[in-house]
């Protein structure tokens, strides 16, 4: 096993030379600029406990907008207008539901205090981006992630109430093909980010990606909005959506 030990500098090793299960580092800190530096490399921190952890790992899941998977279930929920959607209002409280609500299977969290300022950190800074989505005055579900040129990585998400971080994904797809986004980037794959449309790509395919990705400008910048009806995104998604064959 051969891993690098990152120091000061703010440069990564290239993430060819990741470990078969994708770690590629260890060390550094998790500043904003090397956090950006990072995901334009097709790299990202994960880890429960010190030293910091970077992955790249050989297969990246991610979610094709106009690929995304709306369920009839979902598509139901939407129509219904149970929930109300915000975008960036309440971005700390995100992070934090998704750090302590619990999971089936799961007990444990990689979202530390160290990862919280830092994400915490980014979206002061313009790039770090979350949904809201409230059932009458309560957040019941959400996602935050990383927006960088015209690709939006996701981090994590938290669910109280039915479906209702699906409907955070479905009317933040809703936003990505309004803006041209590429592609979600969902790091590790799982059976449920499989079920709501995400690929395995390689990681050439994926870094190549994020290369053409990064040469738009980025807007940094909060992306203050309301989603005023569900039922018109799950509109926009039928119209916009490319049904794949099973």
């Amino acid at each position: 096993m051969s891993v690098f030990l990152l120091n000061r500098e703010l440069v990564f090793p290239n993430p060819e030379f990741a470990e078969p299960d994708g770690l590629l580092a260890i060390g550094g800190d998790l500043s904003p600029e090397r956090i950006i530096l990072a995901y334009k490399e097709g790299i990202f921190p994960w880890y429960n406990y010190e030293p910091i952890l970077w992955w790249s790992p050989p297969l990246r899941p991610v979610i094709f907008p106009h690929l995304f998977h709306m369920s009839r279930s979902l598509y139901q929920t939407l129509k219904k207008e149970i929930y109300r959607v915000t975008f960036d209002r309440d971005f700390y409280s995100v992070v934090y539901s998704c750090a302590t609500t619990p999971r089936k299977n799961s007990s444990a969290t990689w979202i530390t205090l160290d990862m919280f300022n830092a994400y915490c950190n980014l979206y002061e800074y313009g790039y770090a981006h979350s949904v809201e989505v409230w059932y009458k005055d309560e957040l019941v579900g959400g996602l935050y992630g990383v927006a960088i040129g015209r690709f939006f990585s996701g981090e994590s998400m938290f669910t109280k109430m039915k479906d209702a971080s699906k409907v955070a994904l479905a009317c933040l797809v809703e936003h990505l093909i309004e803006n041209n986004f590429y592609f979600i980037d969902c790091q590790v794959t799982n059976p449920h980010l499989l079920s709501l449309g995400a690929i395995e790509i390689p990681r050439a395919v994926y870094i190549s990606l994020v290369k053409e990705a990064v040469k738009f400008e980025h807007n940094k910048g909060s992306w203050n909005k309301e989603i005023f009806s569900t039922a018109n995104t799950a509109k926009f998604l039928r119209e916009n959506l490319i049904r794949r064959k099973k």
